[in-house]
């Protein structure tokens, strides 16, 4: 097994800096997947910031391929990131997410219609729903729209390109908050609130203390 190359600790903290909303989300998910939780939605950070963050596609598209090699290697039981020291002895389908990645490159600029860049989306929205199966198992979280899937991958372009117009698109048609597992509902509650906050102002900023706890009790209750 490769070493990891440094600190998962860091990468954490960088993700705790983007999503400080999650300090108060945290409370609703149990203790025991706490860890968990972090791990692996400052992993769907490092992709989308990779994906669609920077003016310059360039660095993007390598670390693209990079976590594509890795994440074929946790398929294997081989790993380089920190955060794989959580994630990836667990049995999730990481050679399918790695295969998914794929998509991204293409999906940087929009699309003229946005039903397309959804279509795109579509096998590493799958991916991703097939992971959280495995990390956060619910048998009652079953059977999500698969435009309830694709929803947070584009809520989350639209909060690092600013895109106000796509904020109010995707406002209009958001997932029911009782769809997805519990730490699945919490993370769609707080991207809905950085996407009220762009559709508002044209700014993708944290939402407010009390806001995000309402919305995080709401998600956690939900089902």
């Amino acid at each position: 097994m490769t070493a990891v190359i440094d600190d998962g600790e860091d990468f954490l903290a960088k993700w705790r800096r983007r999503w400080p909303e999650w300090r108060i989300g945290m409370a609703f998910v149990a203790p025991s997947e706490q860890a968990r939780v972090e791990a692996w939605f400052a992993l769907l950070d490092e992709f989308t910031d990779a994906a669609w963050g920077g003016a310059d596609p360039t660095p993007g598209l390598a670390k693209l391929a990079w976590w594509q090699e890795e994440l074929q290697g946790w398929a294997r039981g081989a790993r380089r990131h920190p955060l794989a020291t959580t994630l990836q002895r667990l049995d999730a389908p990481w050679q399918t997410l790695a295969l998914a990645l794929r998509v991204l490159p293409a999906t940087r600029e929009a699309a003229s219609d946005p039903a397309d860049t959804a279509q795109q989306l579509r096998d590493l929205a799958r991916a991703i729903d097939a992971c959280e199966a495995r990390l956060f198992g619910d048998p009652a979280a079953t059977g999500a729209a698969e435009s309830a899937l694709v929803a947070p991958l584009l809520a989350a372009r639209a909060c690092l390109h600013g895109d106000r117009a796509e904020a109010q698109a995707l406002l209009a048609a958001w997932p029911a908050s009782g769809l997805g597992r519990r730490s699945r509902r919490i993370a769609n509650a707080i991207l809905a609130g950085r996407l009220r906050g762009l559709a508002r102002s044209g700014q993708a900023r944290p939402a407010r203390g009390p806001a995000t706890l309402w919305a995080s009790w709401r998600a956690a209750r939900a089902r």
